[in-house]
């Protein structure tokens, strides 16, 4: 059988060539959650381009404008000179800054004071008078004139560089503006006669206030100085003190030598305490003993006696050896050593005195026989106890110098108290004194000298123009007219319910984007640029056979095959709805390309148009539609079911045009006979297309969305509106929407981020 659509259907025997795109994961065949819209760049720029037409425009008005106020603005001519304010004494020495302190603070340079002063109405009335046989507008005793030359007067403190920390110069820059270049001249040179006569009468009398202030001054501080002087003085005779600083710190110095000797003195005195014990200990006696034996030992007579002595006790011994204690010859022996002992204590009485009463016979035998070693450490024993008395002696001199000074040094803070509030009062005076002097004797001078030293730095000159600026008042324009324009067009875009970009459709719906269907652009379409704000697009409708044969198309539709076999990856996928929010939005021509895409990929399709009020897919391929699937659903026949299809084994596709209208679409669209039908179909066929009528104002398609096993929404920019979409999303939620396609899409397909296909497994 001949068909209308050979030479396209042809195609399917070329192979398939997927375009590249970025490639991201999202989750298919989950529940959609919804996308906060987010304003990007992107956004931003795709409305100015939307409205490039309403920017133009806005452009060339503000420039257009910008030019008739520059046209219409009075030219305006700027001089400005220099001054260099400057006093005659800087107050370098100590004395200038009590003089700055008791003069008018005037004198000092300061900004605000001196602009202040320059732009006074009593100046400018003088500079009219100067002004005034020359310019007869200004009069001295009109204030409209004095308000005028105000207003084209302008005076700052010109810095030492452009930084913002730049440090302030003395000189000050007058400008004065005018729509007359000579006037703007011979007004600076009235100023500047002005200002440097009333800066130097004013300085002068500034000046003579701060003498005869000095001058009331000077007896009072004489009587200060004279009375702190006097106490002063009374304090010292008072106290018997000279300096108490010194005199404190004096005493403090002395205390503090005498806590050091002490600190010697004690180690000196455990030094001897421990050497004294050491001799106690070696010759066993006490020093007064020891030197008593010393005495006898350097006795002759008594060391003869005690030999003696010696010689009786050996004979003694030998008797008693010899014969018993009792016998006469040990008695006799007895008897002479008495004697000789009485002899001894005799001979020691001689040498000792009266301490000799006291000793032992025993005693007196055995401490008279000293060797030399022993009398070496008397001698040494007496003479550490000599040394450790005289330490002891001076440690308790030494003590008592300390508490003495302490005792006086207790009364210092007091006194250092009182003397520190007299001293400084002394001082002041003299020092107030001796700064009024030296003051009186500048300002004197200052008052010779004339006060301030007036230098011009520039002197004024014939203005020059300095507006109207015609370039920047265009480039001002130019800006205002672009922001009034964009602002414009924001609004407008605001109050637009259209969809626009691929991502407003996909933020609108919140379910996969599987496709991007390139705008084919046609002779005789409007250029968006040239549409009316709000104005609906209008649609026309390109050859079908180009439409197929456009190689972008193609490719298109091919991804939006596979995506949607990853879509439904996770079950079978045997039957689609396409449909779409509004009529016109291209579902039927993406069902078509659809089919194509499967048919090429060896897929047995079967196409059917659904659309039972608005059929159009008999019209697209120009087929005959007498005979389609209404008459399917109205006959409980299958015989002819076979006929009513228009099939090619060649190209894998069969195709059902709709057929006549019927009464009621919607009872044959839910009817035992739809299910069977599809369940045939399925069985037969490896997909099954049906292009379903729009969502909105009908419930076909949800009738047919209910017997398929998923639903391709189309939306096509520029067309559709958010509304719309949201209606159609609404209506369908409770089906399996496996995703949107975008129609008509002018960006780029490989720029968009959101339009992606999952990786195959």
């Amino acid at each position: 059988m001949q068909r209308g659509i050979e030479d396209y259907l042809s195609l399917s025997s070329q192979p398939i060539q997927l375009p590249l795109v970025r490639m991201t994961s999202i989750q298919l065949n989950s529940t959609p959650v919804p996308v906060e819209p987010e304003l990007g760049y992107g956004q931003l720029f795709g409305v100015l381009w939307r409205n490039r037409f309403l920017m133009f425009l806005g452009l060339l008005g503000g420039l257009g404008i910008a030019g008739l106020v520059t046209l219409r603005q009075t030219p305006t001519y700027v001089s400005n000179m220099q001054l260099l304010i400057e006093p005659t004494y800087q107050g370098k020495s100590r004395g200038a800054k009590l003089q700055d302190e008791f003069t008018d603070p005037d004198v000092s340079i300061d900004p605000a004071t001196q602009i202040s002063l320059l732009q006074s109405s009593d100046l400018m009335r003088k500079a009219i008078v100067k002004l005034n046989g020359k310019y007869p507008d200004l009069a001295p005793q009109d204030p409209n004139s004095i308000f005028a030359l105000k207003q084209g007067l302008s005076i700052i403190q010109v810095t030492s560089g452009e930084k913002k920390n730049s440090s302030p110069t003395k000189i000050f820059q007058i400008t004065y503006t005018s729509d007359n270049p000579f006037k703007t001249q011979d007004v600076l040179a009235a100023l500047q006669t002005v200002y440097r006569d009333y800066n130097i009468d004013q300085q002068k009398e500034r000046l003579k206030r701060g003498l005869k202030f000095i001058d009331d001054q000077l007896p009072n501080v004489n009587g200060d100085l004279q009375n702190a002087e006097k106490l002063l003085e009374k304090f010292r005779r008072d106290q018997e003190l000279i300096d108490p600083k010194v005199q404190a710190q004096a005493k403090s110095d002395q205390l503090t030598k005498i806590q050091a000797d002490l600190q010697g003195n004690l180690s000196q005195i455990r030094e001897l305490q421990s050497r004294y014990a050491g001799l106690q200990q070696q010759l066993l006696a006490q020093p007064q003993q020891a030197a008593l034996m010393v005495r006898l030992s350097q006795s002759g007579r008594y060391q003869t006696l005690l030999n003696e002595i010696q010689k009786t006790e050996l004979s003694l011994a030998q008797q008693q050896l010899r014969f018993k204690n009792n016998t006469d010859f040990v008695q006799q022996v007895a008897d002479q050593r008495q004697k000789q002992v009485q002899l001894l204590r005799t001979e020691a009485q001689r040498v000792l005195g009266d301490r000799a009463a006291s000793a032992s016979s025993e005693g007196l035998i055995s401490g008279g026989q000293l060797s030399t070693l022993d009398t070496s450490l008397v001698n040494q024993l007496i003479e550490a106890q000599v040394n450790l008395s005289q330490a002891q002696a001076r440690y308790f001199s030494l003590s008592g110098a300390e508490n003495q000074l302490r005792t006086e040094l207790s009364r210092y803070p007091q006194l250092l108290s009182a003397y520190g509030q007299l001293e400084p009062q002394v001082e002041l005076q003299r020092q107030t004194l001796q700064e009024l002097l030296k003051a009186r004797q500048d300002i004197g001078l200052s008052i010779a000298q004339g006060g301030f030293d007036w230098q011009i730095v520039e002197a004024p000159l014939t203005g020059f123009k300095t507006g109207p600026n015609l370039v920047r008042n265009l480039l001002l324009g130019a800006v205002a007219g672009i922001f009034l324009s964009g602002l414009s067009a924001f609004v407008r875009e605001a109050m637009d319910d259209g969809v626009h970009r691929s991502e407003d459709l996909q933020r609108q719906t919140a379910f996969p984007l599987l496709g991007m269907i390139p705008r084919l652009y046609i002779e005789g379409e409007p250029s968006l640029a040239m549409r009316l704000p709000f104005q609906k697009k209008q649609t026309l409708v390109p050859d079908i056979g180009e439409l197929m044969r456009w190689q972008p198309f193609r490719e298109a539709m091919d991804l939006l095959y596979q995506n949607v076999l990853l879509a439904s990856r996770d079950r079978p996928l045997k039957s689609i709805v396409l449909t779409s929010a509004l009529a016109g939005e291209g579902k039927s021509t993406i069902a078509l390309g659809l089919a194509l895409s499967a048919a090429r990929l060896n897929r047995r399709v079967l196409l059917i148009d659904a659309d039972l009020r608005r059929p159009s897919l008999h019209r697209l391929l120009n087929l005959p539609n007498d005979q389609g699937f209404v008459n399917l659903l109205t006959s409980q026949e299958t015989v002819g079911l076979a006929s009513l299809m228009d099939s090619d084994d060649r190209s894998n596709i069969s195709i059902i045009t709709a057929g006549t209208s019927p009464n009621d679409p919607a009872k044959l669209l839910s009817s035992q006979r739809m299910q069977e039908l599809m369940q045939r179909f399925r069985d037969r066929y490896d997909l099954v297309i049906v292009d379903a009528p729009p969502v909105l104002g009908m419930v076909d398609s949800m009738l047919l969305a209910s017997h398929c096993d998923g639903v391709l929404m189309v939306g096509r920019l520029d067309q559709v509106t958010r509304s719309d979409v949201s209606k159609a999303m609404e209506s369908m939620k409770q089906f399996n929407v496996l995703g949107v396609v975008a129609n008509a899409v002018t960006e780029s397909v490989t720029s968009n981020p959101e339009y992606v296909a999952a990786p195959a497994r």
